[in-house]
């Protein structure tokens, strides 16, 4: 190129044509990306200034991610606290139905039911966990939730221990002891020389037994189950008649043996002169007044625990959901003070865009012109 010589004016609209077309190229780079300052080439100060806000706005986009699992982590606690308050109430009615009846196969029943609601209160408190964390799992579960960058301003949520229903740092309810089945043994004579006894003997005739005497059941709550006052006509089968009646309890004569069966501790005794027979089976928990009001005050202190609790995590979730929020509000503000450094004004661009184009279109026909001009020398051949 460097032996063509060109006239001075063609030079001067090629050298105007090239300019505008370079002009073009970054007015129309502006308009595709919509930034006036793409790299660090266009204006350094204000590309490295976006670059750190664009930085620390991405570090803190990624940290508002983790909060928001945080929360999820939290309102899985929560639902969890929520469920368990529900079974607990429920267990509460169970001890509340087993003081309202003196039945004691009744609250045998009551306190198996009970047993399960506990069991269910752990398999909630296991299943409360999000993303390999569980707030009501113990050790190893607690959540710490960084806020900012460098990590100086984070939060710190301790788990606690609900999976194990027992534990005195947890609920603190044990479970009940179940009733078991039991036996006791009357021997009987009932005036016959024989081993061999029929239901239609009577009582008087054995020494333990004596018209006039009467035999109490009681509990193990000391409450009279059954009575049965001996007279001259009572036989055998009125003594089996007796625990049969009773709930959960029943007898049968094998020889001189009546053998009396009972889901719990049932003792006969007699003003007269048979001795206390009492059956060894065990009774639940719920037997005696007394243990079931003990049962009620552990539920009423398992629930301040889970309302104590709940209102902790409730605390943590505020603060989360808040610091969430703020991180969210300095993200925006980060990003549009990038955008003030960096951002291209559409409008201003596409007029320059416009009138680069005039400016191209005038320069082609200036060159042509100029062209036409040198052309005239051939003219003088």
């Amino acid at each position: 190129m460097a032996d063509i010589t060109l006239s001075s004016a063609v030079r001067s609209n090629l050298n105007a044509l090239q300019a505008t077309s370079q002009l073009m190229s970054g007015v129309q780079e502006k308009l595709s990306t919509g930034k006036s300052v793409n790299s660090a080439l266009d204006n350094p100060n204000s590309f490295f200034t976006a670059k750190g806000l664009e930085n620390r706005a991405s570090d803190l986009s990624s940290l508002l991610d983790d909060m928001g699992q945080s929360v999820q982590t939290l309102q899985a606690a929560d639902k969890g606290i929520e469920a368990i308050s529900d079974l607990v109430d429920a267990a509460k009615a169970k001890a509340n139905q087993a003081s309202q009846t003196s039945s004691q196969s009744e609250r045998a029943q009551y306190a198996e039911e009970y047993n399960e609601l506990l069991t269910q209160i752990e398999d909630i408190a296991k299943d409360s966990g999000y993303k390999g964390k569980n707030l009501l799992g113990g050790t190893g579960n607690d959540l710490s939730v960084t806020f900012n960058e460098d990590g100086s301003s984070s939060l710190a949520i301790s788990a606690v221990d609900f999976t194990d229903s027992s534990s005195s740092t947890g609920l603190n309810l044990s479970d009940l002891t179940e009733a078991t089945s039991g036996t006791g043994d009357i021997t009987l004579t009932a005036g016959t020389t024989t081993a061999a006894l029929s239901g239609g003997d009577l009582l008087t005739g054995d020494d333990d037994f004596t018209a006039g005497d009467t035999l109490t059941l009681t509990d193990a709550n000391g409450t009279e189950v059954a009575s049965l006052e001996i007279t001259a006509t009572t036989t055998v089968d009125d003594l089996e008649a007796l625990y049969d009646g009773i709930d959960g309890a029943s007898a049968a004569l094998s020889g001189d043996t009546l053998t009396i069966t009972s889901d719990f501790a049932l003792t006969t005794s007699s003003d007269g002169t048979l001795s206390d027979v009492t059956t060894d089976g065990t009774d639940s928990s719920f037997a005696t007044d007394a243990s079931i009001e003990s049962t009620l005050s552990s539920l009423k202190s398992a629930q301040d625990t889970l309302r104590a609790q709940a209102s902790t995590f409730g605390t943590n979730l505020s603060i989360v959901e808040s610091r969430q929020s703020f991180t969210n509000d300095i993200i925006n503000t980060l990003e549009e003070g990038a955008g003030m450094l960096t951002l291209a004004d559409t409008n201003e661009e596409g007029a320059n865009l416009l009138a680069l184009q005039t400016q191209q279109s005038l320069a082609s026909t200036s060159l042509s012109l100029a062209s036409q001009a040198d052309q005239n020398v051939l003219r003088l051949f």
